[in-house]
Parts: structure tokens; sequence; C-alpha cells
């Protein structure tokens, strides 16, 4: 019976090998591309050749650096403003009952259903409209106020599945209700709220269309931005051009490969949960 569930793993397990090794290829390419010369590339796109060039990372490294320090104000401010707002409107969504509760709910909760795209203007005439048209707070602000929805609705189904025991024995305890949500609903919660913080820097790490829209000066673009007229700059220069992709790749990884274990549980947990 061992061999035989033995000899039906093997094949699952070569061909998610084989997946996964042709999901690395663009990045091993990406990251050996950046080491070569343009010589170095016309002769061997595809192979690794020595000497690296190291230069070219030198070289990149002051045009995108502006670009990404926007990036990580862009991504912390938002995560933050999300994550507060929506933990303490997703714990009164769970723990406490009043009138119209239910249909407010499901008021935020449809929104999950509007397309981004559907929106896209009225932000835009808001924005202007508030005078925030070309500044930080255009980026984080609708970004912030559009976060909340799916984490409200993560978090409210976590925070209702916590037992319900340990905040009655905070309250014969004397704790209050921010006592509770601080040293009981929030602790217990950090694994749905790190996935939620990962989930938040991730999109905003990737938003292309937003910054495009609402802002025109150089040194608030972030790395989205800045890449594209990265590109034009480098355009048929490989080596130069795959180093600024490296570099713009290199927080979001190493933020995934330290979070990726709380990311993985949020994930889980919040499946049960809900």
């Amino acid at each position: 019976m061992l061999k035989t569930i033995k000899r039906i793993q093997l094949p699952v397990h070569i061909f998610l090998i084989v997946f996964l090794l042709l999901i690395f290829v663009p990045v091993f390419e990406m990251v050996n591309i950046s080491f070569k010369s343009d010589t170095q590339f016309d002769h061997n796109p595809w192979g690794v050749e020595p000497p690296f060039q190291t230069e070219n990372y030198t070289a990149v490294w002051p045009m995108i650096r502006e670009y990404l320090v926007n990036t990580v104000i862009y991504a912390v401010a938002i995560a933050l403003g999300t994550v507060v707002l929506s933990c303490v409107s997703a714990y009164v969504f769970a723990r406490y009952d009043f009138p119209g509760k239910n249909l407010l709910y499901m008021m935020v909760i449809s929104l999950l259903m509007v397309p981004p795209a559907v929106t896209l203007i009225p932000q835009f005439v808001l924005v202007k409209n508030l005078g925030l048209l070309g500044t930080r707070w255009a980026m984080i602000l609708p970004m912030v106020a559009g976060g909340q929805v799916l984490g409200i609705f993560l978090l409210k189904a976590f925070f209702e599945g916590l037992p319900e025991e340990l905040f009655e024995a905070a309250r014969v305890d004397g704790a209050g209700s921010l006592q509770s949500f601080f040293y009981l609903g929030l602790p217990l919660s950090s694994p749905i709220i790190g996935t939620l913080v990962v989930m938040n820097v991730l999109s905003t790490w990737n938003n292309i269309i937003w910054p495009r829209v609402v802002l025109s000066k150089d040194s608030l673009f972030p790395l989205t931005v800045g890449l594209m007229q990265f590109r034009q700059l480098f355009y048929t220069v490989w080596g130069p051009l795959m180093a600024g992709y490296v570099l713009a790749s290199l927080p979001l990884i190493i933020l995934f490969a330290l979070a990726s274990r709380l990311f993985v549980q949020g994930l889980t947990s919040g499946a049960l949960k809900v």
C-alpha cells in the first residue's frame, strides 16, 4: 500500500519541482543579467559569464534611491493606517451589538464587489476637490480608505472566533473595553494582522495606476512610476536595467522571508474562522 502511494506521489512531486524551477527561471535570469555588461549580454544572454559587473548596482542605486524611499514611506503609512482603523472597526462589529450593525457591515462588505477601476475617477475628483492632488496624502488617504474593506472582513471573522470566556474573565478582573482590545484582541490576532500588513505593503509596492493619476512631481514618485522612467533611460542597456529591478524587488523579498510564517498562519487561521 505504501509503495502504491509513493508511486502515485512521485509524478506529483516531479511536476511540482519542475513547476517551481520554471517560476524561478525569470528571477534567476534577472539577477544573472544584472551582473553583465552589454558585451557579455550580447555574447551569452542566458548563461553565467564572469567577471561580474557589480558596478551596475552602484550606478543605478543613486537613481532609484529616492523612489525606493518614497515607496517605503507610502507602504508604511498605508499599512499602518489601514491596520489601525480596520482593527478598531472590525472589533466593534465583532464584539458589540448596536442598531443597524448587520446592515452597516453588509454595506461595507459590499464594496468588495466594486472593481477598483470604477472608483478611479470619483476618487480623483474627491482628491482634487480636497486640494490634495500632487501631494503624498493623495497616495496615502485613498488607499487607507480602500484597504479597510478587506481588513474589516478578515479581522471581524477572526475577532468573532476568539473565545468569549477570555473576555468574560478579563471583565471579571476589572478590564475595560480598551484594555480587552489591546491586551486580548490584538495579541491573539497577530497572525491575521501580519497577513493584512503584508497584503497592504504588496498592494502599495505594485500600484502603478493611482500614482500616475495623482502625482506629477518626480520627487514624489514611487518605484513603479520611477522604474518606468528608468526603463526609458536604460532601454537597451540590460545590465543596469536588471540591477534596478533587483534592487526594487529586494525589500519585498526580505519582508516576505521574515513574515512568511506569520503570513501563512494568518491565511490558514482566517480561512478556518471564516
